[in-house]
């Protein structure tokens, strides 16, 4: 019965904490989301969002597939990375253009995709297949780089 007693002291005292904390407080930091919940850009260059969120991470990911990790630091870095681009393709796909927009979303799809398996090489640990995604994942960001940017900014390797 004391158990019951302080089960539900917990609750109540939970339920009075959360309702007397300012609603705004849990939505600070997140003003890049429109009220329904769309996403909205926080950055409306293509150029800078590119070159701030993926390039960062394609130079890291580049330099950790140089060779095959050592150990699970390197496989970190590698998983990291790699999901971190295949989930800023879901990104993509709110910012396709309208001349090409069919175009855009498969090259955004296909560049996801190859991510993923990137991802799932690097959680495996193994760099042969991991190393084949990572080169075909560059194919489709190229890909899309050729159409999109006129043959600019293509990826090595």
């Amino acid at each position: 019965m004391v158990r019951l007693l302080l089960a539900c002291c917990l609750v109540v005292a939970g339920l009075a904490l959360f309702s007397a904390t300012p609603e705004s407080s849990f939505a600070a930091g997140y003003s890049s989301f429109s009220a329904d919940g769309d996403v909205v850009p926080v950055e409306e260059s293509m150029h800078e969002f590119m070159e701030y969120v993926f390039q960062p991470t394609y130079l890291r990911l580049k330099q950790s597939m140089a060779t095959a990790p050592a150990d699970n630091k390197g496989w970190k870095a590698i998983k990291s990375d790699s999901l971190i681009l295949a989930e800023s393709c879901n990104l993509l796909f709110s910012r396709a253009p309208e001349e090409g927009h069919a175009d855009w979303i498969a090259h955004a799809k296909a560049s996801r995709e190859k991510g993923a398996t990137l991802y799932k090489a690097a959680a495996a640990k193994d760099f042969t297949a991991a190393d084949s995604a990572w080169k075909s994942m560059l194919e489709s960001c190229n890909a899309c780089h050729k159409q999109f940017e006129e043959g600019k900014h293509i990826l090595k390797p």
